[in-house]
């Protein structure tokens, strides 16, 4: 625009001619003439690029996009070339397929940054594509074994058919979202290509500049393996992932009211899968059908499986103290190991609902329930201890051990033989590897109060205790047999005899 100013400056205040100005500028005269006649200066518009049209390849589109979304459920570098496609076509088609390789190229590069996602689309925000999902965590509180619990739940949603799913926890770390997105991959058998996640130190370790995040070594690597995309949320923006955001109240209302009571967990989360299935068959809030026919299309979107499953457990190495026991979670939490493992270092396999002491070999010492809540409690496992005391019940009152035992199974030892011991230590580990801890505890107190030392009486006892009866019907007798009335024997009897026995022995 300089020089176009010089121009006309030159013709109109000037006065030079044409020829001047050409010699003076070096221009040539046409342009310098274009220039003086020129009455418009506004600026034309430029052109926008338009998508090639290709009428001739029209009826075979159908099979190149079908081609191009399927190859999102592989790797990489086993999807479609344009070459590939292009040599299928002539295949399928023959004579019938008259397009040129630019044609079919050209068509195929444009729809796979459609179907890759790789260019910006012109979508409303709320128009999402098939396959993508949400992922949100919410509260919750459930009875397992009638034990109250304030736990959380995984929402994962599909914002195209408004279709959602829900795993129940204990707590909301790193191996319960692992655990909770490989059971429904599993269940949905393939793996959306696409996650929005908020920002939990569970992935994210720090926001960089330009909306890049830092992401834990796991998290990287559970999701290489199932090869889906996460995006992230900016912070304290959960609106941007609204469906899921009003999924997880609607899975509270529907499928955790009144509050859960079950005594398994696992189980229990296997028909909250069913019940979201179910829940599928209601008509979309906006779209026209049904959720479960939309979300046919969120299936077919879905990625394929990995070759092997994710083993979503974390591993440390602790240290136990003189008792074989280890803590967790700022020392809130107290695990047992064995006596073999005092005053060491134990490898443990922590898993959501899990904690695994391993030996050197890598086998499993002894099965925790994972403790949740930011307050003391313990878990104690008696069957090791009792196992190694019963080898070596000449050191038993000399451990640590002994004074952890409770009151009525130090009583009961006190009183047994010396060389009965270890047989009592076995039969008590063994009650307590059949019925559990408590309920051997509940077999000694019965013995003790029964006087009753010897083993069999202590077997019999457990087995009166803890074990049903079967109510077996009565033998069908011949008719040479005289009938008896039914007699039924009072127990309490032979009761009373042993305590008057107890009593006459003081």
């Amino acid at each position: 625009m300089t020089q176009i100013n010089l121009i006309t400056k030159m013709f109109y205040e000037e006065g030079k001619n044409i020829s001047q100005i050409s010699r003076e500028t070096g221009y040539d005269r046409k342009t310098i003439r274009s220039y003086i006649d020129k009455t418009d200066w506004n600026i034309k518009l430029p052109a926008v690029y338009q998508k090639p049209s290709c009428p001739k390849l029209e009826p075979f589109m159908q099979d190149i996009d079908a081609w191009l979304t399927e190859d999102k459920k592989v790797k990489r570098k086993q999807r479609h070339t344009a070459c590939r496609i292009f040599n299928r076509l002539v295949e399928k088609y023959g004579q019938e397929f008259n397009c040129s390789y630019r044609t079919v190229a050209s068509y195929v590069s444009i729809k796979r940054e459609e179907v890759f996602g790789n260019k910006e689309t012109g979508a409303l925000p709320l128009e999402h594509i098939p396959g993508e999902a949400q992922l949100d965590f919410g509260e919750a509180e459930f009875y397992e074994k009638g034990k109250h619990h304030s736990g959380k739940y995984l929402n994962l949603s599909f914002p195209y058919s408004n279709q959602g799913y829900a795993q129940l926890f204990k707590g909301e770390n790193q191996e319960c979202l692992f655990q909770g997105l490989k059971t429904i991959f599993y269940y949905l058998g393939g793996v959306p290509p696409k996650i929005w996640f908020d920002n939990a130190s569970t992935m994210v370790t720090g926001i960089m500049k330009h909306g890049n995040r830092n992401l834990t070594d796991d998290f990287s690597r559970f999701m290489e393996h199932h090869r889906f995309q996460a995006a992230f949320c900016n912070p304290y923006s959960g609106h941007e992932k609204g469906n899921v955001e009003a999924k997880v109240g609607y899975h509270r209302r529907n499928l955790l009211v009144p509050v859960p009571r079950f005594d398994d967990l696992k189980k229990f989360n296997q028909e909250l899968l069913e019940r979201c299935k179910k829940d599928a068959k209601r008509e979309h809030y906006r779209k026209e059908g049904s959720i479960e026919d939309l979300h046919g299309s969120d299936l077919d979107a879905l990625l394929g499986l990995p070759a092997g499953p994710f083993d979503c457990c974390k591993y440390i190495t602790v240290k136990t103290n003189k008792y074989g026991r280890f803590y967790l979670n700022k020392g809130n939490h107290e695990y047992s190991v064995s006596p073999k493992h005092v005053s060491g270092r134990v490898l443990v396999k922590l898993t959501a609902f899990e904690v695994i002491p391993l030996d050197e070999c890598h086998r499993e010492i002894i099965t925790h329930e994972r403790l949740y809540g930011n307050f003391k409690q313990q878990s104690m496992k008696w069957l090791p201890y009792l196992l190694q005391l019963s080898r070596r019940p000449g050191a038993l009152k000399y451990t640590g051990i002994y004074q952890m035992l409770p009151d009525p199974i130090q009583e009961y030892l006190t009183e047994c033989n010396r060389g009965d011991t270890g047989k009592v230590l076995k039969t008590i580990a063994a009650i307590t590897a059949e019925s559990g801890f408590e309920r051997a505890v509940e077999t000694v107190s019965a013995a003790l109060s029964h006087s009753a030392r010897d083993l069999d009486s202590l077997l019999n006892l457990h087995k009166r205790l803890h074990h049903e009866i079967a109510d077996l019907e009565p033998a069908r007798l011949s008719g040479s047999i005289p009938q008896l009335e039914k007699y039924t024997p009072d127990l309490n009897m032979y009761d009373q005899c042993l305590l008057k026995e107890d009593a006459n022995k003081c």
